[in-house]
């Protein structure tokens, strides 16, 4: 099954019907690094009123602890079984879908249009190769990377991910090897606005701000952009 999977992956591509109604909705993607923020920011957008609608994506994983809370279906993911995915995949239900480390992970075709009938930027918190399908279709589609302030920081929140320092350290090196690969892409690219996470109010003011008005943000954060190249080297090194 998992080989099916990945071959439909690998040959996927949207329909036409799908990538209309993308071009024709306004979506702004959160990226970054696991730990970083990213899914508290986007809570925190949608807990400030009406403009946005979470694009909740689906997995084919368990749901997991998160600090101690255990993830709901339907609110952190919409978590499916590998048949549905291999359906989803073949009646081109998704817009993007990725296989990583044994894992469907895909964003469907009704959650764009929900936003787009209710007139609401559709958010997600998706990973580099997830923006990038993105980007291809619609262009316009605003991104923003997060960084957290220090590798430090970083570490903790990510080991508070776990129950355990061996479970830690069981997922540790795949961890890092994604973060390194996501952090590079992030910097090789040109369309990102990066953005600090060390105040969650201050972060999210400025990605709102960023999202709703990102015609007058020509600049990058140069400050976040050097900290991200320098948390680079830290993980690199680490």
């Amino acid at each position: 099954m998992q080989d099916q999977l990945q071959q439909l992956i690998a040959n996927y591509s949207p329909s036409s019907d799908a990538i209309d109604l993308i071009k024709q909705t306004r979506i702004s993607l959160l990226a970054g690094i696991s730990g970083a923020g990213k899914n508290t920011i986007k809570r925190a957008l949608l807990d400030e009123g009406s403009d946005f609608h979470d694009i909740v994506s689906h997995t084919t994983r368990s749901p997991r602890q998160n600090n101690s809370i255990m993830e709901t279906d339907g609110v952190d993911y919409h978590f499916i079984s590998l048949d549905t995915a291999k359906e989803m995949l073949e009646n081109y239900d998704f817009v993007e879908a990725k296989f990583v480390h044994g894992t469907v992970y895909g964003t469907s075709v009704a959650e764009i249009r929900k936003a787009h009938l209710d007139n609401k930027v559709a958010i997600s918190d998706v990973d580099v190769q997830g923006v990038a399908e993105f980007k291809q279709i619609a262009p316009d589609s605003v991104s923003i990377f997060i960084v957290p302030p220090s590798y430090d920081e970083w570490l903790s929140r990510l080991k508070a991910r776990y129950s355990t320092e061996e479970e830690f350290f069981a997922e540790w090196h795949k961890r890092r090897q994604s973060s390194i690969n996501e952090l590079k892409h992030a910097l090789e690219v040109p369309y990102y606005h990066f953005i600090i996470n060390d105040d969650i109010e201050r972060a999210t003011r400025v990605s709102r701000e960023i999202i709703l008005r990102d015609d007058v943000f020509y600049e990058k954060d140069i400050e976040a952009r050097i900290l991200a190249e320098q948390l680079l080297e830290d993980i690199k090194n680490s």
